[in-house]
């Protein structure tokens, strides 16, 4: 038997996340009035589809648009407070896979509210279904068929702008320093799906996720820009960055290559995911980007 390729198989359980519920679950949440928003990127796509105003509490992640920083907050998208989101008394919640804690979701599942979990592979090629998930879950399929197709052509534009890159930088993506070791972003991350999509390479992507890694893997890397996110309590400096011994000599910090963007606009793989992808592209390669 042939096997299906990743991309496909990544978008074919997008396409089925919802087959799951019962379609009289469905009929239900398409008439919410109070949805509890857990996830950045399905805060921003409920917004996107003109639908912001039906939620009544997102999570710490729903930094965009800035109107949903000033809901309710439940928490962390990790670490969820069951409390807090019954005491929304909402009518659906729907949540990014990996939304936890486990014992949170069991009270949630267990109250009998209606729970949608919308699965966020880190594959830009599953962003319009995604964007398809959520629409069918609040009873917008149409509004969201329009946008997904919208995200297709423009990440397509995208990918085929940024692949005539003929000289790939390497890139390292550092989520955070702890005791002096870099926790990177490897193959199998929204970093990783990000950096391609940008035209640049994954400087660490014989690691499988998010991993912090060793001095001797730092300088093998040999990242020619280190790209870092924005903001939060997770936040690093150039000059933190390039202290380390791994990096001090690096080509990256020879060069001062030191990138750094929003969070949920680099690694949400959202509505956004084309422009964030080149705007990355323009960082990395300033001199292509000229006039």
């Amino acid at each position: 038997m042939r096997s299906v390729p990743l991309h496909r198989r990544l978008v074919l359980s997008l396409a089925c996340a919802l087959v799951i519920a019962p379609q009289a679950t469905l009929a239900q949440s398409a008439d919410a009035k109070r949805i509890v928003a857990i996830g950045g990127t399905v805060t921003e796509i409920i917004y996107a589809l003109g639908e912001g105003d039906r939620i009544v509490a997102v999570d710490t992640t729903s930094s965009y648009p800035a109107e949903a920083t000033q809901k309710p907050n439940i928490g962390y998208v990790r670490q969820v407070s069951a409390e807090g989101v019954l005491s929304q008394k909402p009518d659906l919640i729907i949540a990014e896979a990996g939304a936890g804690p486990v014992d949170a979701m069991n009270i949630l599942k267990a109250s009998g509210l209606t729970l949608i979990s919308i699965p966020s592979p880190p594959d830009t090629s599953a962003i319009p279904a995604k964007i398809r998930a959520v629409g069918e879950a609040i009873g917008r399929k149409d509004k969201a068929d329009e946008l997904a197709l919208k995200v297709e052509a423009t990440l397509k534009a995208t990918a085929e702008k940024t692949a005539s890159t003929t000289t790939k930088k390497k890139v390292l993506f550092a989520l955070s320093l702890a005791n002096g070791r870099v926790m990177a972003g490897g193959s199998q991350s929204s970093a990783d799906a990000i950096i391609r999509l940008a035209g640049g390479e994954n400087a660490v992507s014989s690691v499988s996720g998010y991993k912090p890694l060793t001095d001797e893997a730092v300088i093998a890397a040999a990242p020619d820009v280190v790209l870092v996110m924005s903001g939060g309590a997770m936040q690093m400096t150039a000059e933190q960055a390039f202290a380390l011994p791994a990096l001090a000599s690096s080509p990256a910090a020879r060069n001062k290559a030191f990138v750094t963007m929003d969070g949920l606009y680099l690694l949400g793989l959202g509505p956004r995911a084309a422009e964030a992808a080149a705007e990355l592209h323009g960082k990395l390669y300033p001199e292509a980007t000229k006039p």
